[in-house]
């Protein structure tokens, strides 16, 4: 039996696919989809869809993709008459005609614990700020930058190997199975919004390509933090040799030396060690400019290096 809720989704990546996906196999009556317009993608620069168009089209929904949000999206969505509008990054800021149109307001998946990490890369700096646990909150949204209602959060935690990369999938998942928990208790009146602690609330904007350059007199968990949280844009790098050279999966290693921050200590099959502050940091994959990704056993083969290169230099 469908829900009768009208329900439209807003999303463009591939985050908010499990969450429309959940959607469509609890038989949620889905009225239209609106992602961000048809982008350039590849070498060809050829215009592809979104994710979340790809699977609304699959789904036989309405697809709208407009390019004035703030101008023409609430007259395409009223002739729908949604009870409820789901975002799940949308990517855009919803105007306040658009929060007011449906009768049971606009719900946020929003990827942390709110209120900690508002804005636009909220996965990103729970790893770059070294957390251990992240979330998801579904949140009633109002005009602010997700300052509305919390109407249920649900925990994630943060492995010392996880990257935003490998966050995004088991976040994304999270949110679909709490997004259908939190419609079912609405439909039960069992989801009393929680006003947000303002005063425990952290940003975190988006990131850039100013942020990726690493510095070897930060610690190393700093620097794994930074690595891994950059992963997969902007990416950290630094230099070796004048030229630029990415690290993966980096690895602290609770001992000190004399050894000035960035110096490489040892260059071997298990990786490159690398003198930091404090601790030393065991890098296991690298990239430098114009090559591939690969591991440091296979790099030092074509590129040798000798303990006592400084990295960043």
């Amino acid at each position: 039996m469908t829900d009768s809720w009208r329900i439209i989704f807003m999303g463009t990546p591939e985050f908010a696919v499990p969450a429309l996906q959940a959607l469509l196999d609890q038989r949620k009556n889905v009225v239209a989809v609106v992602t961000q317009p048809d982008r350039p993608k590849g070498r060809g620069r050829k215009l592809g869809p979104p994710p979340v168009k790809e699977l609304a089209i699959s789904a036989g929904l309405p697809v709208l993709q407009p390019v004035k949000v703030r101008t023409e999206l609430v007259e395409r969505l009223r002739p729908f008459k949604p009870d409820l509008i789901i975002v799940a990054a949308y990517g855009r800021i919803l105007p306040a005609n658009v929060l007011e149109l449906p009768s049971l307001g606009c719900l946020n998946i929003h990827g942390s614990l709110l209120p900690k990490y508002r804005g636009a890369a909220p996965i990103q700096w729970a790893v770059l700020n070294g957390e251990a646990e992240t979330g998801i909150t579904i949140m009633q949204m109002d005009p602010g930058l997700d300052t509305g209602d919390i109407l249920l959060p649900g925990k994630l935690p943060i492995a010392p190997d996880d990257t935003a990369a490998s966050l995004f999938p088991k976040m994304a998942e999270l949110g679909g199975r709490l997004l259908i928990e939190a419609l079912d208790r609405l439909r039960a009146g069992n989801l009393p919004p929680q006003k947000q602690n303002d005063s425990l609330a952290t940003l975190a904007p988006p990131l850039r390509k100013e942020d990726a350059l690493l510095d070897w007199h930060s610690s190393a968990f700093t620097l794994s933090c930074r690595i891994r949280g950059l992963d997969p844009w902007p990416l950290a790098h630094t230099t070796l040799n004048g030229k630029r050279l990415r690290p993966f999966r980096p690895e602290v290693i609770e001992q000190d030396n004399d050894a000035a921050p960035g110096t490489i200590i040892k260059a071997d099959k298990d990786g490159l060690l690398v003198a930091c502050s404090k601790d030393s940091l065991l890098i296991r994959e690298v990239q430098m400019d114009g090559s591939k990704r690969m591991p440091v056993a296979s790099f030092i083969q074509g590129h040798p290096i000798n303990p006592g290169q400084i990295l960043g230099q």
